[in-house]
């Protein structure tokens, strides 16, 4: 198990702008890195100043604490002997530096063009060179307050330096600036102030520039278009919506009519009116019976907005597009169509116009509909009236050709005649039987009671044979009043038919009427009496809001390119 060090590390260096020159009677001795840390009196603080550590070690070079030391004290001084490369490295290995400081001491070899082999040698190379490799650049440390006094240079001699700057041995030490005073350091700082100003106003005046040309000057063209050049354009509004009629009975009990009675039954048709209203179709057939074409290629038109003369469809669809505004609302089944035009009449007829098209392609879906319900049921009708037909002309040829009009008739009169001659028949025999009975009957009288007799029973036997036979050549009664009554049942059942396929077709219709589609209007078009568009102050601020957030972008990424450049 492994204790951490409780003890603090206290580590407070100062640069040469700070620290008084170094006097000949300091102590010869570095205790800031080998001696352990202590706490000081204050007395102790101002009367024995600790030696201030400068980075060089034992190094005897230039301007070093151990230079200072063997100045002042030659007598104890002692030639030293010129050491090795290794044993110098070895030294400062010695020394205890933390890896910041051999890294810092790198970078500082780096930036003086130095080509250590290792962070030991930079410290070497540093110090060779008469440099600190642990100095640090504080900028609260170049302004020195000479308002402080005498009191304030005592108090900082006697706190621990670790730098000091040391010239190379082929040049003098550099001089301590004088002090500034107050006068010259108020000029200095003023006129630091107004090049700061200076700098400031010249960058306000580039960043001014700039939004006048790419931000200020097209919203300025944008407004002055709209404003001054743009034509006034009328809208039209109108709104409409496709309804289904539904039947009550059977369709009412199953799924189909779960959404019967709600717009969600006509989605697919609305959507189909809107595609329509929106295509080529509805463009070129307004063009031709209102001339939209020759409306938006008049002199009134400005140039961003007219058409050419000889403009291809494309482009007057493209028109067409731009002035027409349709929307659906799938909640409320609702299609809202807005319709542009250089004057209100003109509006108002495009609107009217547009109206009429949707109205004719949902009657054309529901035609189509109400034919395909109704085509069985109108087919059976058909067919059962030209049955009919000829049922009935079946019929009549064969009273033309037979000469009965009704069999039933015919024989009924026949059966009365038969009746008729049978009841003379009768008398005649009763007449003859009274005459025979007499003692001396009269002949003349018996052969003309036998005549009659003789002929009303050959009648009644012509009577009775034209009922069951024919004459040569022609048909009995009975095979004439056959086929009448098979006739007249065969047209009796047509007629029935005929009947049932009616109601089949009316009840066909019906329910293709309840099927059927219809656009109600609901809002009718009516022309405006001011101009709708352009939205002169909407369409500027948008303008300004685009170029400025064009603007941003471009210098934001400008200026990321640049650092990664300059990095």
């Amino acid at each position: 198990m492994t204790t951490a060090p409780k003890a603090r590390k206290f580590r407070i260096r100062r640069s040469d702008a700070l620290r008084p020159p170094p006097s000949g009677d300091a102590p010869a001795r570095d205790e800031t890195r080998a001696a352990p840390a202590r706490a000081y009196a204050p007395d102790e603080l101002l009367a024995a100043p600790a030696e201030p550590e400068d980075g060089f070690g034992d190094l005897a070079l230039p301007g070093s604490a151990a230079a200072t030391r063997r100045a002042a004290a030659p007598e104890q001084a002692e030639p030293a002997a010129p050491r090795s490369l290794e044993d110098e490295i070895a030294a400062i290995r010695a020394e205890g530096l933390t890896g910041r400081q051999l890294r810092m001491a790198r970078r500082t070899a780096q930036k003086h063009g130095l080509t250590p082999t290792s962070d030991f040698d930079a410290v070497r190379l540093l110090r060779g060179r008469g440099i600190d490799p642990f100095a640090q650049s504080n900028m609260l440390e170049l302004v020195v307050d000479d308002a402080l006094g005498p009191e304030a240079e005592e108090r900082s001699a006697n706190l621990p330096a670790t730098t000091r700057a040391a010239p190379l041995p082929a040049q003098p030490a550099p001089a301590r600036p004088a002090p500034l005073t107050a006068d010259a350091r108020a000029a200095e700082i003023m006129k630091v102030q107004r090049d700061i100003a200076r700098r400031r106003r010249k960058r306000l005046f580039l960043l001014a520039t700039r939004l006048s040309f790419f931000v200020l000057l097209p919203t300025l063209l944008v407004a002055y278009y709209y404003y001054r050049v743009a034509t006034p354009l009328y809208a039209t509004h109108t709104e409409f919506v496709i309804q289904k009629a539904e039947s009550g009975g059977a369709a009412a009990g199953g799924l189909g009519s779960l959404f019967g009675g709600t717009s969600f039954a006509t989605v697919q048709e609305s959507i189909v009116v809107q595609s329509y209203l929106e295509s080529r179709e509805a463009m070129l057939r307004l063009d031709q019976e209102l001339g939209f074409r020759a409306h938006f290629s008049s002199e009134q038109m400005d140039p961003l907005l007219r058409l050419a003369p000889d403009a291809p469809d494309e482009a007057v669809y493209a028109t067409y597009r731009d002035q027409l505004t349709i929307g659906y609302d799938p909640t409320e089944g609702v299609v809202k169509v807005e319709m542009l035009a250089a004057d209100p009449t003109t509006s108002q007829a495009f609107s009217e116009a547009l109206i009429r098209y949707a109205e004719e392609r949902v009657d054309q879906m529901s035609q189509r509909l109400r034919e395909d319900q109704m085509a069985g049921a109108r087919d059976s009708y058909e067919d059962a009236e030209r049955r009919v037909t000829e049922a009935q002309t079946r019929v009549l040829e064969l009273q033309e050709r037979r000469g009965v009009l009704s069999a039933d008739a015919e024989v009924s009169t026949i059966f009365q005649q038969i009746s008729t001659f049978e009841l003379e028949l009768q008398n005649e025999r009763l007449r003859l039987a009274e005459i025979m009975a007499a003692r001396a009957p009269n002949a003349t009288r018996v052969q003309v009671a036998e005549a009659n007799i003789g002929r009303l029973e050959a009648l009644i036997a012509s009577l009775r044979s034209g009922l069951t036979e024919g004459e040569v050549g022609g048909a009995s009664l009975a095979r004439i009043q056959s086929e009448l009554v098979i006739a007249q049942a065969d047209l009796e059942t047509r007629q029935m038919m005929l009947a049932q396929a009616l109601q089949q077709l009316e009840s066909a219709r019906i329910e293709a009427n309840r099927q059927s589609l219809y656009l109600s209007i609901g809002v009718y078009p009516v022309a405006p009496d001011e101009a709708a568009y352009p939205r002169a102050f909407e369409n500027t601020l948008l303008a300004f809001l685009v170029f400025s957030g064009i603007y941003l972008m471009v210098s934001m990424t400008a200026t990321i390119l640049r650092e990664q450049v300059s990095s």
